[in-house]
């Protein structure tokens, strides 16, 4: 069976090749595209989250918070500390241990960020499978 491609010579073969090859780049330029926009669009997400989620910790915390400064200020008038230094002491305390609290935290949140990175794994798969296609047309 005759292949009306055979008859194509050299330059027009490799004319076709060239071109074959800039429209894949293209459409993996489109992949690549199509992908950051995703990743981003799933960062994005994640940002709008952490920021809504911290914005009602801080004001659920800070109320209980003003509730453990004034507990721990009673216990401390009971165990027989001026009322001042009682209540100075007790926000401080109460202070570090959420000062570490949200350090922690905040850490956590970040670092989960970080693991979602843009990475473009299919584009990078598809264009490794299209360079080997092209080494092994050219062979």
């Amino acid at each position: 069976m005759h292949n009306p491609r055979d008859d194509r010579s050299l330059p027009d073969l490799m004319t076709g090749l060239v071109t074959d090859i800039a429209g894949l780049f293209r459409k993996e330029i489109d992949l690549a595209k199509a992908e950051a926009s995703e990743n981003i669009d799933r960062a994005i997400g994640s940002i709008e989250t952490l920021m809504v989620g911290l914005i009602f910790a801080i004001a659920a915390i800070g109320v209980l918070l003003s509730a453990v400064v004034e507990g721990l200020g009673a216990f401390l008038m009971q165990q027989g500390m001026q009322e001042a230094n009682a209540h100075a002491l007790s926000a401080v305390a109460v202070g570090l241990v959420v000062g570490v609290l949200a350090w922690v935290m905040i850490s956590r949140s970040l670092a989960r960020l970080g693991n979602r990175s843009i990475r473009f794994e299919k584009t990078t798969a598809s264009l490794q499978r299209d360079l080997d296609v092209a080494k092994e047309t050219v062979k």
